[in-house]
């Protein structure tokens, strides 16, 4: 058994060499530590030509933009390799390739994608990729319907509930979703400018009784393996290719979730846009992310609905009809997650580029509260927008 150790460039470099797979693993020779997020060491590895081949990630056991004093566990890892090879079954062209885990150093090595770009910093320099939507939506359909009650037999479906039961992230998830925002905390992190703002969602009564809605369904419906943080920084892409990376979160919740979590971050970069290349010159990229969300929506439902059609193996299940009412179901979970994903990334720990890197602090100001406001509509008005038209339109109608 490995003992748990963090690893240095060096122990990545010959763990690389050891279990990469590569026909030359002696070509191996340099580790750079590039993780830039808030949980993990991640090392690209080098070959003596200077082209990165392989990654080495290892989880840490606490939260990285914290430190020790917010311990976490490692199990985190094994979840989300196995999250990962999971999804990999059923979209393969859509998610990162994982070689080799091994649970008790809490690393994985996976498939190098130096070809491709993040897809959250092509979004704010207004790089457009006509495919990463439609791509999106098939990756949700296909890695979602396959771990649903709809293809799963029953037996199985509830063993891969308890495989991946996931509560220390889940925890994370429900505190910076559902609680902190909306409440006076430590972690939450905002403007002072703000403060009127954020006051305002504390005292929302009809505002706190739909995020408590929306956090009871995360805790009880085990409708999917998600992927629990399928935002544009996890999300990777090049002119022909989508890979989603980073599932530490997944476990079996609502459905809704993974695609509220999506459209938030597309309309997260919409908000933030004007204040990176002004309101006159953002007005295209800005009706870019509206088409992008109709199109991962569509894409989705579309294939959902025809690999409901075609595969459903429960007989309740596949009653014609069914599958089109379950859609809708998603659909107005989605739109409420959206809605705390919009807020949460403004009011709490974690923020996202799109506006943090506003160098205008006005113009960031007005951005977060575009987010707030917005946020704030969504959860409340969830279940009276029907259509992804209807969703468009509405935002439109807060911008």
């Amino acid at each position: 058994m490995s003992q748990y150790h963090t690893f240095t460039a060096q122990d990545a470099v010959a763990y690389a060499q050891q279990f990469g797979g590569l026909d030359d693993p002696a070509s191996l020779v340099e580790a750079q530590e590039v993780g830039d997020g808030n949980l993990n060491l991640v090392f690209k590895i080098f070959d003596n030509q200077g082209v990165s081949r392989i990654i080495v990630k290892q989880a840490l056991p606490y939260v990285r933009c914290v430190g020790e004093s917010w311990p976490l566990t490692l199990d985190r890892a094994r979840l989300e390799a196995q999250t990962l090879v999971e999804h990999y079954q059923h979209s393969p062209q859509h998610t990162v390739k994982i070689h080799h885990f091994d649970p008790d150093l809490a690393v994985m090595v996976m498939e190098d994608l130096s070809s491709h770009k993040i897809w959250r910093g092509e979004l704010i320099n207004n790089v457009f990729y006509p495919q990463a939507a439609r791509q999106l939506g098939e990756y949700l359909a296909h890695a979602l319907f396959h771990t649903s009650d709809f293809y799963l037999h029953p037996h199985t479906k509830k063993a891969q509930v308890a495989k991946f039961l996931n509560p220390a992230m889940c925890e994370i998830t429900e505190d910076l979703f559902f609680n902190d925002p909306y409440q006076i905390h430590a972690r939450n992190n905002y403007p002072a400018a703000l403060e009127s703002d954020v006051a305002a969602l504390r005292d929302d009564a009809q505002l706190k009784i739909a995020v408590a809605a929306l956090k009871h369904r995360f805790f009880s419906q085990a409708e999917a393996l998600l992927h629990g943080d399928i935002h544009s920084g996890s999300i990777f892409v090049a002119e022909d290719s989508l890979k989603a990376i980073d599932a530490e979160f997944g476990y079996f919740g609502p459905i809704g979730f993974d695609i509220g979590t999506a459209i938030g971050n597309l309309l997260l970069n919409f908000c933030g846009l004007p204040g990176h290349l002004g309101i006159r010159d953002a007005a295209a990229g800005r009706e870019q992310r509206l088409i992008d969300i109709q199109e991962l929506w569509n894409t989705f439902a579309e294939r959902f609905q025809a690999l409901a059609t075609e595969k459903s193996r429960d007989a309740a299940l596949s009653v014609p009809g069914y599958a089109s009412a379950f859609l809708k179901k998603v659909w107005h979970d989605a739109i409420g997650f959206c809605g705390t994903e919009l807020i949460r990334r403004s009011v709490g720990l974690s923020h996202v580029a799109d506006i943090d890197t506003i160098r205008d602090d006005e113009m960031r100001h007005e951005c977060l509260r575009h987010a707030i406001t917005l946020g704030k509509a969504l959860i409340v008005i969830a279940d009276r927008i029907d259509s992804v038209d209807e969703l468009v339109a509405r935002v439109r109608q807060y911008s």
